[in-house]
């Protein structure tokens, strides 16, 4: 295996030295675009915006290394994106059918202390990965959350019960979150799938929301 040939072949220094300066020049390019474009935090972006930065990217890596590829051409790319960028965003603020087609609308996850059973038994999202937000969010348990909303840019906001609204909930906490194996009389339990709280009359019991049969003890201690 020729080593030299893999990592240097015919490049030369005065090569080397024109990549340093491409990579240098198109990303102080890429800098000042962004911060025109007014790029918020990368968690922020929404689908339509990491699109935007996916297209800069792209017009940026080749006149990095490319020897073909001259920097006023990337440059007239970017330009363009960002001429188009603010054109689709003027139109998004005139028209809601556009703004809708491109952001997406924000989607409840919780609703008065249960998951929505019509995007569950969708399977929209996955339950570990945003009980893990809300665990982040200091929730202990699904009877503290009157709602949660998965935004358009991919973050969850919370609006939690008073503590004396506090429901009786499902725990989010994987030492908490576990079959329940042991039968009590008047303990509430909460379906594992859509966080349906009730007394049972059996562990075994059909969950008469998502038709689930896994439940766990429940909660209600107050959000902190």
């Amino acid at each position: 295996m020729d080593l030299f040939k893999i990592f240097i072949y015919d490049t030369s220094f005065d090569f080397m030295l024109e990549i340093l300066i491409r990579c240098t020049v198109m990303f102080i390019l890429v800098l000042i675009f962004l911060r025109i474009s007014g790029k918020r935090g990368i968690r922020q972006l929404s689908i339509f915006e990491l699109a935007i930065i996916l297209c800069l990217g792209s017009a940026a890596g080749d006149p990095m290394f490319v020897k073909d590829v001259p920097i006023i051409q990337a440059f007239l790319v970017m330009c363009s994106i960002i001429i188009l960028y603010r054109m689709t965003t003027w139109l998004m603020m005139k028209n809601k059918i556009i703004e809708k087609l491109l952001e997406g609308e924000p989607l409840y996850i919780v609703e008065n202390g249960m998951l929505v059973i019509s995007d569950v038994k969708k399977e929209k999202y996955s339950h570990d990965e945003f009980f893990a937000e809300m665990r982040q969010q200091h929730t202990e348990h699904l009877g503290q959350v009157k709602y949660a909303l998965l935004e358009t840019d991919g973050c969850l906001s919370i609006l939690f019960y008073t503590p004396e609204d506090t429901r009786w909930g499902l725990p989010l906490f994987p030492k908490s979150y576990f079959v329940a194996t042991d039968y009590e009389k008047e303990i509430f339990y909460s379906c594992m799938y859509c966080g349906m709280t009730q007394y049972l009359q059996q562990l075994d019991q059909v969950c008469s929301r998502c038709d689930h049969a896994q439940w766990a003890k429940s909660f209600n201690c107050p959000h902190a």
